[in-house]
């Protein structure tokens, strides 16, 4: 983004909506919140790539927040983002069965948008566009992908479907297939046309 671009949380849900604004309002959106949100995960049992693929999640799904017009603007971006942050890590810890860390998580309080949140990232249609949005990164990432976020699949239950060698194999391939998804929202601003067929 260009240097000293800066968004009050209006000017920057209004630079989300518009085509030629949103890879500055996204470069934004990296460079103020990623370590907060980043900083969050590994304060409740999360590792440095945990908190990097939470936080590449927790954007996409803001983004596509906004342009459904989901976000009202009842809480600050930061809250609503730590409110992304918080339930994905959640599902995340549910996977791993860690029930002492999903505790813990808990104890750090829930803000009013979780429960939007929660039934945004539940919600069957979403996939369904995310699905669409990882079909662009290639077979192999959207097999991977899908498996893990919307079968709920385990590392080790993947090794079952797809020929890889062990689970940190799977775990490498998952980090950059989100390291490309990232990559694709932060250079195309079409992106939104694909994560937000339903407005167009």
């Amino acid at each position: 983004m260009i240097k000293g671009n800066m968004y009050s949380d209006a000017e920057l849900i209004a630079a989300i909506g518009r085509s030629d604004q949103l890879n500055n309002a996204i470069f934004f959106i990296y460079e103020q919140y990623s370590s907060t949100i980043q900083s969050y995960i590994l304060a409740n049992s999360g590792t440095p790539p945990d908190a990097e693929d939470i936080f590449q999640e927790t954007v996409v799904t803001f983004i596509d927040l906004v342009k459904k017009e989901k976000f009202r603007g009842e809480a600050s971006i930061k809250t609503f983002l730590t409110a992304i942050a918080r339930n994905l890590w959640l599902n995340e810890l549910k996977k791993r069965q860690r029930s002492d860390a999903r505790e813990k998580v808990f104890e750090h309080g829930r803000e009013v948008t979780e429960m939007d949140v929660s039934q945004y990232i539940a919600d069957r249609e979403v996939k369904q566009q995310f699905v669409t949005v990882l079909g662009k990164l290639g077979e192999p990432c959207k097999k991977l992908l899908t498996l893990f976020y919307y079968e709920n699949l385990t590392m080790k239950d993947i090794l079952h479907h797809l020929p890889y060698e062990n689970e940190q194999v799977v775990r490498n391939k998952k980090y950059k297939c989100l390291q490309a998804l990232t990559e694709m929202v932060k250079q195309n601003p079409v992106i939104a046309k694909l994560v937000n067929q339903q407005s167009d």
